[in-house]
C-alpha cells in the first residue's frame, strides 16, 4: 500500500523519468528498443491527468482523515481532464466538503457541476444529488427550488429507504409551511411507510408526528 500512495503522489515525475530514459537508451540503441519506456511514461503521465490521486481521496476518507482527503483534492488543479466518473465524483467530494463548512454557494455549484458531467456509470447517484440540492434550498430559504429538487430526487431514484424517507420529510415540511395540509400529511404518510432505520431520520419522524396530530387537513 506505502508503495501505491508512493506511485500515485509521484507518478507525474516517474512519467517524465521514463521518458527521459527512453531518450537516453534511443540514442544508444535506437527508437524501437526505447519505445516500450516511451510508451509507459506517455500511461504515467495520462494517469496522472485523467485520474488523478482519487485512489488516495478514497484511502483517506476510509481511515477518517478529511484534511488529508482535503490536500490529495486540492493537488487535482485541471478536473475538467478526469474521466467522466471520477470528475463527477471529484465535484461530490467536493461539494459534501464544502457543506460541511456550511459553504451552500460552493457546494450547490459543485453539485451542479457533477451532474453536468452526465456519466452514464453514476447515473444512480443523481438521485442523491438532486436531494442535496434540496437540502441545501432549505437551508439557503428557497422553498421552491427545494420542492422541485426533492421531487426530482424522488423521480431520479434513491437508494434506499432512509433517503427516500428523509426527501418525503423535508417535502411535507414545505407543504405545511405553504398551508397544503392534506399534500404535507401524505408525504408524511409515505415517510413512515418506508420504516427508516437511521437515528436521525425516525428522529424526524417522531417529532413531527406530534405535530401533525395538532394541524387540520
Amino acid at each position: 500500500m506505502k508503495l501505491l500512495r508512493w506511485f500515485i503522489i509521484y507518478r507525474l515525475i516517474v512519467g517524465f523519468v521514463v521518458l527521459a530514459l527512453g531518450g537516453v537508451l534511443q540514442v544508444f540503441e535506437g527508437f524501437w528498443p526505447a519505445f516500450p519506456l516511451y510508451l509507459l511514461g506517455v500511461i504515467f503521465i495520462l494517469m496522472h491527468y485523467t485520474i488523478g490521486p482519487m485512489r488516495l481521496v478514497q484511502l483517506s476518507i476510509e481511515e477518517d482523515d478529511p484534511d488529508a482527503a482535503i490536500a490529495h483534492l486540492n493537488k487535482i488543479k485541471y478536473p475538467k481532464l478526469l474521466f467522466k466518473p471520477i470528475r463527477q465524483s471529484y465535484y461530490m467530494l467536493q461539494s459534501n466538503l464544502a457543506f460541511a463548512g456550511k459553504d451552500l454557494d460552493k457546494a450547490e455549484e459543485h453539485l451542479r457541476k457533477s451532474l453536468n458531467t452526465k456519466s452514464s456509470l453514476l447515473k444512480e447517484q443523481e438521485g442523491v444529488q438532486y436531494l442535496q440540492l434540496g437540502m441545501i434550498a432549505m437551508q439557503k430559504g428557497d422553498s421552491k427550488a427545494a420542492r422541485e429538487n426533492l421531487k426530482l430526487a424522488l423521480q431520479k431514484g434513491l437508494p434506499d429507504d432512509d433517503n427516500k424517507a428523509a426527501a418525503y420529510l423535508q417535502l411535507a415540511s414545505l407543504e405545511i409551511q405553504r398551508r397544503q395540509n392534506k399534500i404535507g400529511k401524505d408525504y408524511f404518510r409515505k415517510a413512515k411507510m418506508l420504516k427508516p432505520k437511521t437515528k436521525e431520520v425516525k428522529s424526524q419522524i417522531a417529532d413531527m408526528e406530534k405535530y401533525m396530530a395538532r394541524i387540520p387537513g
